[in-house]
Order: C-alpha cells, then sequence, then structure tokens
C-alpha cells in the first residue's frame, strides 16, 4: 500500500473545517474518515485512503490515519495542514479552503460531504455507537480489547459489490501501477 500522508491529513482537515472550529473530537474524526471510505468504496469501488483497516474497541478505523492522529507518525505532508494532538482534539495548522484540498479528487470531496451531510451532526459516542450497530457496519467484528485488520474483500462484501475478491484484486492491480509511475517522478 501506498499511504498518502499529505492525502489523509486533508482528509481529516476537512473535517475540522465542517465542525466550523479549529479542532474536532479524535475519536469523532477516526469515524468520519472510516465512514467517508466505506461511503468512497460503497460508491466507487476505491477507498479515498490507501490504508489498512482495523475493528477496534471502539469500531472500525482506518489504521494509519489513527497511528498519526495519535502523534505515533510525523510527516510533513501531516504537519502543513494539523496540530498534534491535544485534549482528546486535533486541529487544522492554518485556514483550509476547498483549493487546498489538492490531493483530493471530485468523487473524494463527494463522498466526504455526503459523509458530513449524514454524520457531522453526531458527536464521537453516536458514531461509536452507530459504528458498532452490525446493520450499519456489518465488517466491524468486536476485538475483544485488541484490533483486528478488515480485508478490503470484506467491506466490499459487506456495501454490496459483487466479487468483493475480485474487486479487490482490481484496487491491488491500481495501487501497484500507481507504485510503478511514482518511482519513475
Amino acid at each position: 500500500m501506498t499511504f498518502n500522508p499529505r492525502k489523509s491529513a486533508q482528509v481529516v482537515a476537512f473535517f475540522v473545517t465542517k465542525s466550523r472550529g479549529a479542532s474536532i473530537n479524535v475519536l469523532k474524526a477516526i469515524k468520519l474518515v472510516y465512514l467517508a471510505d466505506r461511503r468512497s468504496i460503497q460508491k466507487f469501488g476505491f477507498p479515498i485512503l490507501d490504508e489498512p483497516r482495523v475493528s477496534m474497541p471502539h469500531g472500525p478505523v482506518n489504521s494509519t490515519t489513527y497511528s498519526y492522529v495519535n502523534g505515533e507518525i510525523e510527516s510533513e505532508g501531516w504537519s502543513e495542514f494539523l496540530d498534534a494532538r491535544a485534549h482528546h482534539q486535533i486541529g487544522i495548522s492554518r485556514a483550509v479552503t476547498n483549493d487546498d484540498l489538492d490531493e483530493l479528487s471530485d468523487a473524494d470531496l463527494q463522498c466526504l460531504e455526503e459523509t458530513w451531510r449524514e454524520f457531522g451532526h453526531m458527536d464521537q459516542w453516536q458514531l461509536v455507537d452507530y459504528t458498532h450497530d452490525r446493520r450499519n457496519v456489518p465488517e466491524w467484528e468486536d476485538p475483544k480489547g485488541s484490533s483486528r485488520p478488515i480485508p478490503l474483500e470484506r467491506i466490499l462484501t459487506m456495501v454490496g459489490i459483487e466479487n468483493g475478491d475480485e474487486n479487490a484484486a482490481v484496487v491491488e492491480g491500481h495501487r501497484q501501477i500507481d507504485s510503478v509511475f511514482k518511482s519513475l517522478s
């Protein structure tokens, strides 16, 4: 996988900006990132972010984004948009407009907007309850205090895409092509 920390930071910054403040609750941000990725998978067959996803005690999360939010990993692309986590909040490091979100495609922005419209009014605990409900997010499995991988194939299947394993292979093929082009530039 080729994780793009700048793109991930832009996704989180989008939600901070939508919350009309300088910061957003970390747990809420992480849930919104997962739900936006899930929406993109459902609509287009591809996630917004290229990273592993896991079931954790408070629901599903995008694993690498979660590590960045928690300050376990740092990069210039991340800190260009976001400040370090403090008091269960993550904030933007500067004002962010849609023009600044240059890593995000129109399809990505559409999924982010739709996710915010549907879930932005919820607090972090409402989002935890929502993502724990198997009728809403059936790919989440209780990890019993730990974490469990959520394979892309399972998400594809749970959102109603036929042949999840074949579609996951197509996504992997695109990742490999992207990797080759990035190595050439």
